[in-house]
């Protein structure tokens, strides 16, 4: 026994020897805080022609939990244009009211093929989707646009704003405001925190989380109205060299009061919302 606590403690002084060294020769743990977790480098985004597949999965269930039915949507993204401009393509819309089983083919979204746009407020406009059809689906295309212009807006407008480790609260995004005449959404608050750095891509990254809870949202189409709550929430990762966005995530979870043309009775839908950006 004595033989054997003498060989395992002439380990342990052998892997100190290797492990100190290796640490007082690199990088201090204050020299690495300096240079990357103080605060974030303050670098232009790359004018870059950059391509991304957003996914969203929006499964609907009622009060109790029982499953309804599911959609789900992808589209291809492209920024990096002159004068700020971004296309949308490949857009594809499938639904299944069975929860095991896999998303049938979908369906291409022709009036979405090449549209293109410069990020801004008028893309909530009324006439920025005068070609979109008036019907359910096209509000996951519509969702596609605004879910983007969001992730980007998180991603680059506040940067100078965040601080590690500490919540900031958004000031200037609150309030009621109209989602091209298809309804009204009210954020309470919106919150981000830069929570450390992390590798995406083979790229250093900051990684940014979001949170907005109680928000009001109302929509009115024909044959269709509804009136509820959501919380949505999720990580953006930007890397630290071209502040470009390598991946990003978002949830959310809305209840609704939906009435239904000719039906007798409301009844509440909880949806839920599963949405990934990749770049490709």
């Amino acid at each position: 026994m004595k033989n054997k606590l003498n060989s395992d403690l002439a380990g342990l002084l052998i892997s100190l020897l290797i492990i100190v060294p290796s640490v007082s020769n690199g990088q201090s743990e204050k020299e690495i805080i300096d240079k990357y977790l103080r605060e974030l480098p303050a670098v232009p985004v790359i004018n870059a022609i950059q391509k991304y597949r957003m996914t969203a999965v929006y499964t609907n269930r009622d009060l109790y939990g029982n499953f309804m039915d599911k959609a789900k949507i992808t589209g291809d993204y492209t920024r990096g244009f002159e004068n700020g401009f971004v296309t949308w393509n490949n857009i594809y819309i499938s639904g299944s009211k069975n929860f095991s089983d896999p998303f049938p083919a979908a369906t291409k979204q022709e009036y979405m093929e090449n549209i293109k746009y410069v990020p801004s407020p008028k893309m909530l406009d009324v006439d920025a989707f005068k070609d979109f059809p008036a019907n359910p689906q096209s509000v996951l295309a519509k969702n596609l646009i605004w879910d983007m212009m969001t992730i980007e807006g998180f991603a680059w407008e506040y940067i100078d704003s965040l601080k590690l480790n500490r919540i900031y609260q958004i000031p200037d995004i609150t309030g009621e405001f109209n989602m091209a005449d298809i309804g009204t959404y009210s954020h309470n608050k919106i919150q981000l925190n830069w929570t450390g750095i992390s590798a995406v891509n083979d790229e250093l990254c900051a990684v940014i989380e979001y949170m907005a809870i109680d928000n009001k949202i109302e929509l009115l189409m024909a044959g269709l109205k509804t009136k509820g709550t959501e919380q949505y929430w999720g990580t953006i990762w930007v890397s630290l060299k071209t502040r470009l966005i390598e991946s990003a995530v978002m949830y959310s979870g809305t209840i609704q009061e939906i009435e239904v043309t000719g039906m007798t009775d409301k009844f509440l839908v909880k949806t839920i919302r599963e949405l990934w950006v990749d770049k490709i």
